[in-house]
């Protein structure tokens, strides 16, 4: 009887959203609680305020990851992909290594490079800029999409700036724009069990809304599945959601689902062995109905498998994210096969679910094809 009752409270919620409701945190808990029949209704009412909001086409970015190092102080509990100073399988590119790279990724007709690298013992915020303008060299014209809040924190403090001049150094080095990442959950109590070095949840929110100030866009992620409550799930949205109200300057939501297989976390023990299909199905769906003032939803193709991204744009996901042509933080964790994804693929998605398909850039323009 009590289940009866959920699912009852669960569609006169969701009829509520399709009329324009806005969900409440509590709400938000609510819908990614749901279990049987109700995923499937939540999902369907995802789509459509998915089609109402951004319309039936599917959209994607050619773009180019550029790792510059994975060397990094840090060792996050989620992350399989850092290394210490003098391992075997460190590796630091340099100048002229970075130059060839985005020279390559410019030959693929990319119109965003995506650089994230770690927080290497040398690293400081001018290391930050020189990778930027060793991108812009090798790949004049092409959008700059780099670094994070860690990444610009750790910048400023090794070389005594604030965080917003830090940002305005990237940005006139070639940053167009900023990665939501580092962002995991901003639950404090859960970063310091799975990244006891990164900053705030406070600070985190306090660069983004810099950046955003600063006319710098960012996108907006969440790293969910290592063992953090439901409630901290929606707790993260919501404030992702206040800041959005305030400054209107993330290009998208991309939730990350945590792969676990080489992560210190799960090998510890410490961790579940990620979230499981209904976990991320209700990600992508209550995520579409609780931002009212975010458009685009993406669905992580490297994150979830191509078969699965493909099933959550009825779920309400709008976009299958890049080409990416490099990608290892996933794979370092465990994941296989995301090194690229063809637009042939991802058009053939599209089309089984007779949706148009289109190229888009960094911030949502649209590409004609050439």
């Amino acid at each position: 009887m009590a289940y009866i009752a959920g699912s009852a409270r669960i569609t006169t919620l969701l009829s509520d959203c399709i009329e324009g409701y806005r969900l409440t945190e509590g709400e938000a808990a609510l819908l990614l609680r749901a279990e049987g029949p109700d995923v499937l209704a939540v999902a369907a009412a995802a789509d459509r305020v998915r089609e109402e909001r951004v319309g039936e086409t599917v959209t994607w970015v050619r773009n180019q990851n550029i790792n510059v190092t994975n060397v990094c102080i840090n060792r996050c509990g989620f992350c399989g992909f850092s290394r210490r100073p003098g391992d075997p399988d460190a590796f630091r590119l340099s100048h002229d290594a970075v130059v060839r790279k985005a020279r390559e990724a410019a030959g693929r007709r990319v119109t965003e490079i995506c650089t994230v690298s770690g927080l290497a013992p040398d690293f400081d915020g001018d290391a930050y800029c020189a990778i930027l303008r060793a991108c812009r060299e090798g790949a004049p014209g092409v959008h700059l999409h780099a670094s994070n809040p860690m990444e610009v924190a750790y910048g400023a403090e090794r070389s005594g700036r604030t965080t917003e001049e830090q940002l305005l150094l990237m940005r006139e080095a070639g940053l167009g724009s900023l990665c939501g990442t580092a962002a995991e959950i901003l639950v404090d109590e859960v970063r310091a069990r799975i990244c006891p070095g990164k900053c705030s949840s406070a600070e985190w929110a306090r660069i983004i809304i810099e950046a955003h100030r600063l006319g710098i866009p960012t996108t907006a992620t969440i790293m969910y599945g290592s063992g953090e409550t439901v409630g901290d799930r929606a707790r993260h949205l919501a404030i992702l959601r206040e800041i959005q109200d305030e400054t209107g300057g993330f290009t998208e939501f991309v939730p990350l689902s945590f792969i676990h297989h080489q992560t210190p976390l799960y090998r510890a023990g410490r961790a579940p062995p990620g979230a499981t299909g209904r976990e991320d199905l209700l990600m992508i769906a209550v995520a579409r109905l609780f931002f009212d003032n975010i458009d685009h939803i993406q669905a992580s193709w490297v994150k979830l498998g191509v078969k699965m991204a493909g099933l959550m744009l009825l779920a309400g996901a709008d976009d299958l994210g890049g080409t990416m042509f490099e990608e290892r933080i996933s794979a370092g964790a465990g994941a296989t096969g995301t090194d690229y994804l063809a637009p042939e693929e991802m058009a053939r998605i599209a089309a089984d679910l007779g949706r148009p398909f289109a190229q888009r850039t960094t911030l949502y323009e649209r590409v004609n094809p050439a």
